[in-house]
């Protein structure tokens, strides 16, 4: 799946970071959910899985566009 199927939730591309390297929120044609962020090593997930680290302010905007 590219990112141009995606519909941002998060992120301006203003202030500190560029259009597309900042954490972000994105939601999918299916609704699903795609988190953009940090690579952590917090734990070690199953096969398959990543974990990435996000400020909670970017998940609180993405709360907010999505009128929850």
């Amino acid at each position: 799946m590219a990112r141009e199927e995606l519909t941002r939730l998060t992120g301006s591309g203003n202030g500190e970071c560029n259009q597309n390297d900042c954490p972000n929120v994105y939601r999918s044609a299916n609704g699903s959910i795609i988190v953009q962020g940090g690579v952590s090593d917090a734990f070690q997930p199953p096969a398959g899985e990543g974990l990435v680290e996000i400020p909670e302010s970017v998940l609180r905007e993405a709360v907010r566009a999505l009128g929850w």
